[in-house]
């Protein structure tokens, strides 16, 4: 599973340039990372490793009971004393018994299986989603500080034109602009501190106060078809599958506690020491050990407890069974809102970056021009720069919700998206 992943998700992966990576270049990288380093997953492989090894001893009949009897004061018998007794003794549980053990034993490996899967997926989950938000936070980063320096450029400018009699105002204007503009950067770079903080527990390594710069390119369009996701889903989803494993757990402990009502066998034999007779015998046996064949049968006559054991057992499946119709529900309810958020962000993508962002870059050139030609105030070429670098903004935001989007509909699906 973790190969088929990193193979899908590398479509959509962004490009690392740093001067020192932590881990790699790309999203697989890290994704890998996370599979070795994090702590809970190796949890999981050890809890899964005992509940397979649970399944033979479950499987298995109990052990036989040798029981050694030594006379101290020997009974006297017509062909001798009794001085020691051996008994071996095997108990079979009743039909249908081992079977459903071995059954809901198997159930419960397979579904802590799945468990691990899913908490695999979970991670990789987090990781990306935490990856692809420090990536957007950069382009942030870069668009605010690209957008600062052109303003200070334009400092001098407008001071210029103040002492020569211009207006003050658009030179305070413009100074207040410069300091909402840094502030603004200044909050992109302490969440994008706190983000990759973050990423760094999921992939076990120590956090950077200055972490590494990303250069990335928003996604192309896909299109993707909510029914075939959801049937994806359905069949593929790892969630899913744990409860379905733990039903049928379920479903054989409910057959066991009906199997409790049921005796179990006993098989044994027995085998005596006979010493010579004290006295001389004329029995023709006269000093032979004797051996015998025991059965015995359990009497199951609590019938209190055994109509427990079955109200628990029904109760515990009722109760797998509302689990999972409840989360079957919930997943299909998370698939539907990320590919509602994934359309959104796909069409603001085409909204911003094929329409609306040149627009506003061919209005700042025309106000720049204009200002430069004394007809119109730095103030209106203040307002076409700032509708600019908030289309910008919410380009990026849309391209990282995009990715983000795929990445949750990825997990939920555990397929490949096309």
């Amino acid at each position: 599973m973790q190969s088929l992943f990193l193979s899908f998700v590398s479509l959509y992966s962004l490009s690392l340039f740093a001067e020192e990576p932590i881990v790699g270049d790309n999203l697989p990288s890290y994704l890998e990372r996370a599979l070795e380093a994090n702590q809970e997953l190796k949890v999981f492989e050890q809890k899964v490793e005992a509940a397979k090894e649970r399944v033979p001893q479950l499987s298995a009949l109990p052990d036989p009971l040798l029981q050694v009897t030594h006379f101290v004061e020997s009974v006297q018998t017509r062909t001798g004393p009794q001085e020691n007794g051996i008994m071996l003794n095997q108990r079979f549980p009743w039909f249908g018994t081992l079977k459903n053990r071995e059954v809901a034993a198997s159930a419960e490996a397979e579904a802590l299986w799945y468990a691990y899967q899913n908490r695999q997926l979970t991670l990789m989950r987090e990781v990306s989603l935490s990856f692809y938000e420090v990536g957007y936070l950069q382009k942030a980063i870069d668009i605010t500080t690209e957008n600062l320096e052109w303003l200070t450029q334009l400092e001098p400018i407008v001071e210029t034109r103040v002492k020569a009699g211009g207006d003050l105002n658009s030179l305070l204007r413009l100074k207040v602009e410069i300091g909402k503009l840094d502030d603004r950067r200044q909050s992109f770079i302490n969440k994008k501190v706190a983000v990759f903080a973050q990423l760094a527990a999921l992939i076990n390594v120590p956090s950077q106060k200055d972490p590494f710069v990303l250069e990335w390119e928003a996604p192309p369009i896909m299109e993707l078809e909510l029914v075939e996701l959801q049937k994806k889903l359905l069949q593929e989803n790892p969630e899913l599958k744990m409860l379905e494993r733990k039903t049928a757990s379920a479903e054989a402990r409910v057959a066991l506690a009906k199997l409790q009502s049921y005796p179990d066998f006993s098989l044994g034999i027995n085998y005596v020491q006979i010493g010579d007779p004290v006295v001389s015998s004329s029995a023709a046996d006269a000093g032979e050990d004797a051996w015998g064949i025991t059965a015995a049968v359990s009497i199951p006559i609590w019938l209190g407890k055994n109509k427990a054991a079955r109200n628990e057992a029904y109760a515990n499946l009722n109760a797998s069974e509302h689990e999972i119709d409840q989360r079957r529900l919930q997943l299909l309810s998370d698939l539907g809102v990320a590919f509602a958020l994934h359309e959104n962000a796909q069409r603001q993508l085409t909204l911003y970056g094929e329409d609306l962002i040149s627009l506003a870059e061919q209005a700042v050139e025309n106000s720049l021009h204009s200002y430069e030609v004394g007809t119109t105030s730095v103030l209106e070429l203040i307002d076409s720069e700032r509708s600019l670098l908030e289309l910008q903004f919410l380009n990026w935001r849309a391209a990282a919700d995009a990715l983000q989007q795929r990445i949750r509909i990825q997990t939920l699906v555990n397929q490949p998206l096309k």
